[in-house]
């Protein structure tokens, strides 16, 4: 099976679901486009014959997560994401425990509702989103390396608070710090830890986990290698140069 590509930053910008506005286009880079592309492609024509219904059904939905996730359009998004999530869907029918299914019903549901915002039913998809990632980490917290966690993670500290929304500081935190301590060695892990802790001013958190975070670079850029990774890369190095900026903003040097 080939390494599991997320974007492990959510792609909705929940704070706008519903009341306008929409998260920056995505990706639209023409190597990683035609790549996607033909992976759906693969995976489309596999699920529709597929004798190993799990794995078939794991390659669709991935698969229509990353290509929606670089649409150029909202029409293409949602077309795109309701494969993934029909895939899905019918995956649980199967097998519910699937913490994978679960996991990507979740990232897939957050296209759709990207795609349909602003929208009353856009900003009514977050709570499908939660409810799916929690499942996921009830079921293998450490799946795409302590992903359901990082993503409920980020799903309480983008969204607005209660009454608009789930967002949560102390959950966000919970789920956060949770990720970085399973799987410290994944980059995304200690990253979204560390921008939230620069958000909320705990600068002496956020320095010692810049810290953990350039330890641990060399080995994960010798360990998380290969086509699959080329973009997650680009965006991680970017992120991590503008957290050090931003610390170094507020703090000084590391």
């Amino acid at each position: 099976m080939p390494p599991i590509r997320i974007h492990l930053r959510l792609i909705l910008l929940l704070a706008t679901l519903l009341f306008g506005g929409r998260a920056g286009a995505g990706e639209t880079n023409s190597v990683f486009h035609l790549r996607a592309e033909a992976a759906f492609r693969r995976a489309a024509e596999n699920y529709s014959g597929a004798t190993n219904f799990p794995a078939a059904a794991l390659a669709l939905a991935r698969a229509s997560f990353d290509l929606a996730e670089l649409a150029t359009n909202e029409t293409q998004r949602a077309e795109i994401s309701r494969r993934g999530i029909a895939a899905c869907r019918d995956w649980l029918t199967r097998e519910p425990q699937a913490a994978a299914a679960h996991y990507y019903l979740a990232m897939n549901v957050g296209e759709l509702a990207q795609a349909e915002a602003p929208s009353l039913a856009a900003y009514k998809m977050v709570h499908e989103v939660e409810r799916e990632f929690a499942a996921a980490a009830a079921l293998d917290v450490r799946y795409d390396f302590a992903g359901p966690a990082r993503n409920l993670g980020e799903l309480y500290f983008q969204a607005p608070s209660w009454p608009l929304s789930v967002g949560s500081k102390h959950k966000a935190r919970e789920w956060l710090e949770r990720a970085a301590a399973l799987v410290p060695e994944y980059p995304e892990n200690l990253l979204c830890l560390a921008e939230a802790q620069l958000q909320w001013r705990q600068l002496d958190d956020a320095a010692k986990t810049l810290r953990r975070l350039a330890a641990n670079w060399p080995a994960a850029a010798t360990n998380l290698t290969g086509e699959a990774r080329e973009k997650d890369w680009r965006e991680w190095t970017r992120r991590r140069a503008a957290a050090a900026a931003e610390y170094r903003r507020l703090a000084g040097a590391l």
